[in-house]
């Protein structure tokens, strides 16, 4: 099983590479970049649900039958995981405003995605991880306290910048508008950014090739729409845009 296991995780960063290139020339049809060439859609809420809570149930599921369940660090790495996605399957989805759609196709391949990374996160904490690996004694390894800092760094910039771009509209407006204040000031995809910082850390503070695997998907799958949201901020937006000199999702660089 574990060579199985180990072939999962390079195949997945295999398949990250050519994702990386794929998103530069075919445009996922959610959010701003919605369209109707990607077939039938369901309510933009009941889309992020459906996505997103297979991996949290994944997760519970591998957890719940695993020798390990009860060990306190392997509790700590499942918790710090679940944060993240208890929120965005059952917080954030009912925090959006407005009547969007997303495409059931797009939903699919996250409900795929979602699940194979929970076998790779969750593989990797609760059954493939060395025996001794997350003791308590994990707590104090520079690894993980560098990690733990980077992870919720990410993640309260993450939700701060989703909870600017929840708010640029009044009720009953449908207009676009430019995201402002926080990382915005840097980026015009702030909120990608910090999910991408969020999930370095994950990888940093569990010191895992599982953890490296998903950072580098994350990389891989917002880096290329974060260019597809810039070039259309410069469509929508013109000059007030450029002359912000933002740059797309890493503040200075890219």
């Amino acid at each position: 099983m574990e060579s199985v296991y180990n072939l999962l995780l390079w195949g997945m960063a295999g398949t990250a590479a050519v994702v990386f290139i794929a998103l530069y020339f075919v445009k996922a049809g959610y959010g701003i970049m919605r369209n109707g060439h990607w077939g039938p859609q369901v309510p933009n809420r009941l889309g992020w649900i459906l996505m997103e809570a297979p991996v949290f149930i994944a997760m519970c599921l591998l957890w719940w039958f695993s020798p390990r369940r009860w060990d306190g660090m392997c509790l700590v790495l499942f918790g710090l995981f679940q944060l993240h996605y208890f929120n965005r399957s059952f917080i954030y989805p009912f925090l959006l405003k407005g009547k969007s759609l997303m495409p059931l196709s797009i939903i699919a391949m996250g409900v795929v995605f979602n699940v194979l990374n929970a076998i790779m996160q969750g593989g990797w904490i609760f059954y493939f991880a060395p025996a001794d690996r997350y003791t308590w004694s994990w707590l104090a390894t520079p690894q993980f306290i560098a990690g733990t800092v980077i992870f919720f760094t990410g993640m309260v910039i993450n939700m701060h910048s989703d909870y600017i771009i929840r708010h640029l509209r009044k009720p009953g407006d449908t207009g676009h508008y430019l995201p402002r204040g926080g990382m915005f000031r840097y980026v015009s995809s702030a909120n990608y950014f910090g999910e991408i910082v969020e999930w370095t850390g994950f990888a940093i503070l569990t010191w895992s090739l599982a953890g490296a695997v998903f950072a580098l998907w994350t990389f891989a799958n917002l880096v290329p729409r974060a260019h597809a949201i810039y070039r259309r901020y410069e469509a929508l937006f013109g000059e007030e845009f450029v002359r912000e000199r933002r740059k797309r999702v890493i503040p200075f660089i890219y």
